[in-house]
């Protein structure tokens, strides 16, 4: 299939009309009020990383409202919690620290988009900033910001994120579980179906922190 794709900046742009100027004018390169507002209330946030090689990673980053914290005008953090181990996006950024992070509020169609550095700390003082029932978490990522501005309703109001009535729901396929015994072709019983559903279930009530 030829796509006929395009190849230039300049071709791109002749695609689409010039942005307004107060779409330029909105980027910063520090927190204000608003932001850091913004943060304070977000308890869900995308972290996209690449390593050395340019290889890209998109993760999932969940917590408590306020969980990625400013630490002054320009460096916020956020804790990094128990996960599958894999070390994806804090690997990649041991590798490469460019980073972008976009932060939602539940019910808010706007968000907050953040471009910048990080790195990998693991100080006892910022660790301890991160205490949750009792539990530190291994490390803290900290960004320094490069860019950081608001992004528009239109994404989020199209997907209809928030709306309880487009929910989808989720025994319409079948469990993670079951997906990826059949994505690693290992077979198993029913009942070890069951029992491996049954220990990802457990997991996400009891491992949290």
């Amino acid at each position: 299939m030829d796509y006929e794709t395009i190849t230039s900046l300049e071709s791109l742009r002749r695609l689409y009309a010039a942005p307004k100027p107060v779409v330029l004018r909105k980027e910063r390169q520090q927190l204000d009020q608003f932001c850091r507002q913004f943060l304070e209330l977000s308890p869900f946030a995308i972290l996209a990383t690449s390593d050395a090689g340019g290889r890209m990673d998109c993760s999932p980053r969940g917590d408590y409202p306020g969980f990625i914290c400013a630490l002054n005008d320009t460096e916020i953090a956020l804790p990094d919690r128990p996960g599958n181990n894999r070390l994806d996006s804090i690997g990649n950024i041991v590798e490469n620290p460019a980073v972008g992070l976009l932060a939602l509020i539940p019910g808010f169609s706007d968000c907050l988009r953040i471009n910048g550095r990080a790195k990998i700390a693991v100080n006892a003082e910022l660790l301890a900033r991160f205490e949750y029932q009792g539990k530190l978490p291994k490390s803290v990522i900290v960004i320094s910001i490069g860019e950081i501005y608001f992004h528009c309703a239109r994404a989020i109001t199209r997907a209809q994120l928030w709306n309880s009535a487009a929910q989808i729901d989720r025994n319409i396929m079948p469990s993670l579980g079951r997906i990826i015994m059949a994505q690693t072709e290992t077979e198993k019983s029913e009942e070890d179906l069951r029992r491996i559903d049954q220990l990802i279930e457990q997991g996400v009530k009891t491992g949290l922190y």
